[in-house]
């Protein structure tokens, strides 16, 4: 399959089951609110590195997280009921997405939460619809995520720790947090160990696509949200 160069100037994207066996679509566009909500609705997120133009992905096959199927080990109980960790939603959305582009990561030499993707996502969150899931110790934060929800789907973007597990402690939370409100899925994007030690599955595009149409059908929890 050829990727597509897009028109900057016209938000359109071809179909996501055009990406090539690599899973990449497309070349171009903007990383602008209105560009970002129409390609997550389609099964496409933008990841590229910095220098390099903008790269819109739809991988085959998709890794998600089922939120009713999320692994608690028997090492994360305990944790999961200390009150020395609370969990919170958006109170310092800047703050965690900072930290997951300056967190050391052993799979990539450098970060692709570039500047540009930092403004986009903070403008997504300025309108109600990207979040972050917190993890807080004596007024510190400790770990955490973010990404966008629309619908019954949240897709997430990147998690962090600053002290062993509290990615995952934040990811239980959030996920508790969405089944309670009938959220279909995390979209997960790609596989990794970690992930798939939380319950993360892959999936076949064409079924990643068929989940995300039915959950496109809820409405969308906009603001910030509370826990």
């Amino acid at each position: 399959m050829p990727v597509f160069q897009l028109n900057d100037d016209v938000l359109k994207f071809p179909s996501a089951l055009l990406a090539n066996e690599e899973g990449l679509l497309a070349i171009g566009g903007k990383l602008q609110e209105d560009w970002l909500l129409t390609a997550y609705s389609q099964g496409l997120f933008p990841w590229f590195n910095i220098g390099d133009p903008i790269l819109w992905w739809s991988p085959d096959p998709r890794c998600v997280l089922l939120p009713s199927e999320v692994k608690v080990s028997k090492s994360m109980k305990p944790i999961l009921n200390n009150p020395d960790y609370e969990f919170r939603f958006d109170s310092d959305f800047d703050q965690v997405i900072n930290i997951c582009s300056e967190i050391p990561r052993s799979d990539q030499p450098g970060t692709w939460i570039t500047d540009e993707m930092k403004k986009a996502y903070s403008g997504l969150h300025a309108i109600g619809m990207a979040h972050s899931a917190e993890i807080w110790s004596k007024n510190r934060l400790v770990g955490g995520l973010y990404g966008v929800s629309i619908g019954g789907i949240f897709f997430g973007e990147s998690m962090f720790s600053r002290m062993p597990n509290m990615s995952k402690l934040a990811l239980i939370r959030l996920c508790k947090w969405l089944e309670n409100r009938d959220f279909i899925m995390i979209d997960c994007q790609v596989y990794s160990p970690h992930l798939a030690g939380m319950g993360a599955i892959e999936v076949d595009r064409i079924h990643f696509l068929e989940a995300l149409d039915q959950g496109l059908l809820q409405s969308t929890l906009k603001g910030k949200w509370k826990y």
